[in-house]
């Protein structure tokens, strides 16, 4: 892929320094009295490439961007699309309530992050290149706000996001102790009552036990009976998780 050209004469010493296909990171370039800043534009979460803003100070102090005049407003409308997409990421963050949305939101603060990060740092090169343009040391200072809003937002969203997969740990670790427990009561109980139906069970006891002639209200009275020590024993197997909950 051939690096896109653009309406201007670049002076032979900064093209010199330039590759043949693609302006390459956010940087700044000085030579014979020409600054050549190489910006990006915000990138998207799903970008494979970036949208290059380069900018051009001649000698006597003008600016151009991707070969037209109006340098001086492009350059502040780029700090102004990082602006905006800052306020954008900062309003999905305050929506996100799941770990799949700030999952989704981290692919998109991150490389805006980077980017900003990258503009600043070539920001500041060219400020250090041009000393007295105010331009300059306006849009540095501004990149440096936007840049550490972007690292703030940033460890907001990773700090969010840790939280909610140790709190998802904590509470499937609670839950397996839980399920331990409650197999562990199954198992006492199991101890307790498997000799006896196994030794029912070979001997084929029958044993009479004065009932067999009693009125059905008998029948019932074992009945509930027994519901309530089920509802006894179910209750001894679950406390555990309740008290948890």
């Amino acid at each position: 892929m051939k690096r896109k050209t653009f309406q201007w004469t670049l002076p032979p010493e900064i093209e010199r320094r330039l590759g043949d296909s693609s302006y390459g990171r956010q940087r700044a370039i000085f030579e014979a009295g020409n600054l050549l800043l190489i910006l990006h534009a915000p990138p998207g979460p799903d970008d494979l490439t970036r949208d290059f803003r380069v900018f051009l100070r001649t000698s006597d102090g003008k600016y151009q961007c991707n070969g037209i005049v109006d340098g001086q407003v492009q350059l502040r409308r780029l700090l102004a699309d990082y602006r905006k997409l800052y306020d954008e990421l900062e309003e999905a963050y305050q929506k996100s309530h799941t770990s799949e949305e700030l999952f989704r939101l981290l692919e998109s603060v991150a490389p805006a992050g980077r980017s900003a990060g990258n503009m600043r740092d070539a920001l500041q090169a060219a400020r250090e290149y041009v000393k007295e343009d105010s331009l300059l040391i306006a849009m540095r200072d501004e990149a440096y706000e936007v840049a550490r809003n972007f690292e703030i937002l940033l460890g907001d969203v990773r700090s969010a996001l840790d939280f909610r997969v140790a709190r998802n740990a904590e509470m499937q670790a609670a839950r397996t102790a839980d399920m331990a427990l409650s197999q562990h009561k199954l198992n006492v109980l199991a101890a307790i009552t498997f000799p006896l139906m196994a030794i029912a069970t070979l001997l084929g006891m029958n044993l009479a036990h004065g009932f067999e002639n009693s009125p059905p209200i008998v029948f019932y009275l074992v009945f509930v009976l027994g519901l309530i020590v089920g509802l006894a024993v179910k209750s001894w197997v679950t406390n555990g998780e309740k008290k948890d909950e």
